[in-house]
């Protein structure tokens, strides 16, 4: 079994991640674009563009599945990647999780990109899974840039300009970025009120990564701490086209030192 990832850099690894939690014994394809990012502020057709060459280097390794780890490159470049490569190689794509959030009651916030916030697509999706419910959009300006970039001080800024944005009263905040989930645990820490019952984060990993097995027909069948003893899949790493390692900056990150011993991919 064979899972194929693709995201402009880092965000993939979360979603990565849960692939390998659920299913160790899976090969990974990991096809991100560092010549390329951000992807952001790209028009919506350079951000398709990007996204169906990462796809098809990805795809050229014959994986089950593909998924789209990027929540920019979902809203954008999903379609076009789809009418490409299915029926043939079930594509996955990435949806901030508004919907599970919502559910709880509000009030919520989303922190997303400055692209994102606002943006036809988000809105859509608050009036679709949020009717009701209070929402306050968070736009987080150079997170995502600094989380790829491993720059501590610069995330803990970004942070910490959109804690300040987020209401004191929020029962959840979404993460609407999938390289925001790499950080996971200091967004916690920052709208987490003195006193105030926690507040929920919800991320999208862990559901595309169930997705992309139940669309395969593939069982999470580890039972728990069977991962440690399970056979490991290959990792393979493909920057730009050209295939790689796992960039060192990578293994800043729990997720990215959870995939790094991964067997080196079979030639």
């Amino acid at each position: 079994m064979k899972i194929a990832l693709i995201d402009s850099g880092f965000g993939l690894l979360p979603a990565a991640a849960a692939v390998h939690r659920l299913r160790p014994d899976a090969d990974l394809v990991l096809s991100s674009d560092p010549d390329g990012l951000p992807w952001g502020p790209r028009t919506s057709e350079d951000i398709t563009e990007h996204a169906l060459a990462c796809a098809r280097a990805a795809a050229a390794h014959r994986p089950d599945a593909l998924i789209i780890a990027c929540n920019t490159a979902s809203v954008h470049a999903l379609p076009t990647v789809r009418a490409e490569l299915e029926p043939g190689l079930p594509v996955i794509g990435t949806v901030p999780a508004i919907k599970p959030a919502a559910a709880g009651g509000g009030p919520i916030a989303i922190w997303a990109t400055p692209a994102t916030t606002g943006s036809p697509y988000q809105r859509a999706l608050i009036r679709d899974f949020a009717d009701g419910v209070e929402v306050t959009a968070v736009p987080c300006p150079g997170l995502a840039d600094a989380v790829q970039q491993v720059d501590d001080a610069a995330i803990d800024a970004a942070v910490a300009a959109a804690a300040a944005r987020t209401p004191d009263d929020v029962r959840a905040v979404v993460l609407g970025c999938t390289h925001y989930e790499l950080v996971a645990d200091r967004i916690r820490a920052a709208v987490q009120p003195a006193g105030a019952p926690p507040v929920a984060l919800h991320q999208s990993a862990g559901a595309v990564a169930a997705q992309a097995l139940r669309r395969i027909g593939a069982e999470a069948a580890l039972l728990p701490g069977a991962a440690a003893t399970a056979p490991r899949g290959t990792l393979t790493v493909i920057l730009s086209g050209r295939e790689a390692t796992l960039p060192e900056a990578a293994l800043g990150y729990a997720e990215g030192a959870l995939l790094a011993p991964a067997t080196p991919a079979r030639g």
